[in-house]
């Protein structure tokens, strides 16, 4: 690659430590970047990406690491490996955000009932369950409900507009058994399902 940059006229001085620098940081902007990317998929369990993710992932960060080595008396070239690895972890981070791949469970605990949440999920056309429990400081209400990532913002929003003090958490989730949980919301299928096992 050198002997490439060399026959473009570009002198050494500009090479090892401007342009190598750069091509260190981009490349390790793109492999983590590639890698944050790759466990997000993989935790949602999408097995026919993620190898090819892998692959390119490896493959950039050898070149990466290659040109540390072809540099390793260049301080400028550590400081833009390092600075790669920030960016990209950044990079990563919002790639993940703006995706908003997968789904997630949320849980909402409350010191009562919120019949107008469950009124907006039901418009929505959420799944979820609303059960009593008990806290610290007695009785409280808790909701579970699994949605798709691109939805949460706009849950959120709605639990915080109607109870400012609401405790919520979030988790991902690898799985969903969509088969299942399509028929506990379909009422006429489970009803159906139900007496045609007790007539047997």
């Amino acid at each position: 690659m050198q002997d490439l940059f060399h026959s473009l006229g570009i002198s050494d001085n500009l090479l090892n430590y401007v342009l190598m620098p750069l091509l260190i940081f981009v490349a390790r902007i793109g492999d983590v970047s590639i890698n944050t990317l790759r466990i997000m998929f993989m935790m949602n369990g999408k097995k026919n990406i993620v190898p090819i993710l892998g692959f390119f992932e490896a493959m950039i960060w050898l070149l990466a690491i290659g040109q540390i080595f072809q540099n390793v008396n260049n301080p400028f070239s550590y400081i833009a490996y390092a600075g790669g690895f920030a960016t990209g972890t950044y990079v990563g981070m919002t790639l993940d955000e703006k995706l908003a791949l997968g789904r997630v469970l949320v849980r909402v605990i409350t010191p009562h009932p919120l019949p107008a949440l469950l009124e907006f999920m039901k418009e929505k056309n959420y799944r979820f369950t609303n059960v009593g429990a008990e806290g610290r400081y007695g009785k409280v209400n808790l909701l579970f409900t699994v949605m798709k990532r691109d939805q949460l913002q706009e849950f959120i929003s709605k639990v915080k507009e109607i109870d400012e003090k609401a405790f919520y958490t979030i988790e991902s989730v690898k799985r969903v058994s969509e088969e299942e949980l399509n028929v506990m919301e379909d009422k006429s299928r489970f009803r159906s399902k139900f007496f045609s096992r007790a007539r047997t």
